[in-house]
């Protein structure tokens, strides 16, 4: 095997350009400006299930084991974050984003990612812009809009918001799936259902946008509060899928640093349960948000997995010039 030939052709490397030369004018057409940030930081996103590799900056080249430990981005959200801090109203940005472990059919720790925000969009402005994006970036048709509940009713006959644990059972069972004695978790089991059950099923057709996921699952986007209609508190999150394939993910932003240091709290705790190491909770995104982050929505999208949909690639290895087996 000569492992040092691109396991990609050269012709998917000319598509992977025309894909990117299509999302730099859809911005551009837009008003948003390309940015720059770091993707080597003293800051990290803090999620229970993303972990950050990290690096050593070493100061002697005789100890390159001792210095200040910082950490390679899962996206370049805080960097960007900062700049609409400081003013910036619609930016995006091409990048390259790193996730520990993460490697499969689907997975490779070093990707590219597209992020944008826009200052003054709320919640149906930023899945408005996704839905246009996936429109021109492709060619596909509008995409099709479904509550998280909705979903879930749909493909797997219960309500996310009240399902308990047999009946969680009882849905993968009954889809021929096998569940264990002492599968009794119910957020794991909601996470098989949605993984196993829902996902195959969305974007079937034409791209499908899930939103208003469960508050607890907010990440760093709003919760909206339940009502007296008997809706329950949702995060004002929203995901982007074609094919079965989950290809952006977006918020309408959280802007409230109490809140932020907050979750990053509850992260920290999940992590250090299931053994992981612990991320800093005071970040430069946290005085940001102090000084003052305007109203705005924003999303990430993983332009590898993008141009495997765009091509009828089954694999990100076959997008990839050189995938983490090869670099």
């Amino acid at each position: 095997m000569h492992d040092f030939l691109p396991s990609c052709s050269l012709e998917m490397l000319h598509q992977r350009a025309e894909l990117l030369r299509r999302l730099r004018r859809f911005f551009d057409a837009h008003g948003f400006i390309e940015v720059e940030t770091p993707t080597l930081s003293r800051d990290s996103v803090i999620d229970e299930h993303l972990d950050p590799l990290r690096v050593t900056m070493f100061k002697d080249a005789r100890e390159p084991n001792v210095g200040e430990v910082q950490y390679l981005q899962t996206s370049p959200e805080f960097g960007m974050k900062r700049l609409l801090a400081a003013g910036a109203t619609a930016i995006y940005q091409i990048t390259r984003a790193y996730r520990g472990g993460e490697v499969g059919p689907l997975h490779n720790p070093e990707f590219t990612m597209l992020e944008w925000y826009r200052t003054g969009d709320d919640y149906a402005a930023g899945r408005r812009l996704l839905s246009d994006l996936a429109s021109a970036a492709i060619g596909c048709e509008d995409a099709e809009q479904i509550s998280f509940r909705e979903a879930f009713q749909r493909y797997a006959k219960v309500d996310p918001f009240t399902v308990d644990v047999p009946q969680l059972r009882a849905a993968l069972e009954a889809n021929g799936k096998q569940v264990a004695d002492g599968e009794q978790d119910r957020a794991v089991l909601l996470d098989r259902v949605l993984t196993e059950l829902v996902e195959a099923k969305l974007g079937e057709e034409r791209p499908t946008i899930l939103y208003d996921y469960p508050a607890d699952q907010s990440a760093l986007a709003q919760v909206r509060p339940a009502d007296s209609k008997g809706n329950p508190a949702v995060a004002e999150r929203f995901e982007l899928y074609l094919g079965g394939i989950e290809l952006a993910n977006g918020y309408h932003e959280l802007l409230d640093p109490e809140v932020l240091l907050e979750r990053n709290r509850e992260n920290n705790q999940k992590r250090a349960a299931a053994g992981k190491y612990t991320l800093p909770e005071e970040s430069r995104l946290v005085a940001a948000m102090q000084h003052g982050l305007p109203a705005c929505s924003g999303c990430a999208l993983g332009v590898d997995r993008l141009l495997m949909v765009a091509t009828g690639a089954t694999t990100i290895q076959e997008v990839l010039a050189f995938p983490a087996e090869r670099a």
